[in-house]
């Protein structure tokens, strides 16, 4: 459940920056190579080059999901004017399997942040049938709320983030209380 205290999706402010509280009711499971996505950890631009795959649970192939990667800190944390970054948006995934098998409506882009460190979340909802949800016109100032309410996908059924700073960065994220 995403509402508790100790929950890295809140602690992060995913939840709050980028979603509202939800119940995680679906497994999501993103790795780059061998490299487990756990919420709150630090990859860098060059670990993110290649899409990442993308497990989906689910109860059966006919229960559709979309995936929606964005950074709600572009361009920069300090000055977010560009929230959020659309990344990558696949729809159509069927449950139980991983992103390839869904359509790919926004090209995989790779975070390469120029300054402070991002957030990179990726956010899964259910559809309500295949074939429901369209490609935006643009990446800056997606709103992943927005977003679903246009296509009523409801609330999110799974999370998870990184964080993200350029090569030659250094530190970590200040977690908020």
């Amino acid at each position: 459940m995403s509402r508790r205290r100790g929950d890295p999706l809140a602690i992060g402010r995913v939840i709050g920056d980028v979603v509202d509280p939800f119940v995680r009711s679906t497994s999501l499971s993103v790795a780059y190579g061998t490299r487990e996505v756990t919420s709150g950890s630090e990859l860098r631009p060059s670990q993110v080059v290649q899409q990442p795959r993308v497990d989906v649970g689910g109860a059966d192939l006919r229960t559709f999901y979309t995936l929606v990667m964005v950074d709600p800190d572009s361009p920069s944390p300090s000055d977010p004017h560009l929230r959020e970054y659309l990344h990558w948006l696949v729809i159509d995934i069927p449950g139980t399997t991983n992103a390839t098998f869904g359509q790919e409506i926004m090209c995989y882009e790779s975070p390469r942040p120029t300054s402070g460190i991002h957030r990179i979340a990726f956010v899964l909802f259910q559809q309500l049938g295949r074939q429901t949800v369209y490609a935006p016109g643009w990446r800056p100032n997606f709103n992943t709320r927005d977003f679903a309410e246009l296509y009523d996908l409801a609330s999110p059924v799974a999370a998870a983030y990184f964080n993200c700073q350029r090569e030659s960065g250094s530190g970590g994220r200040r977690m908020y209380p």
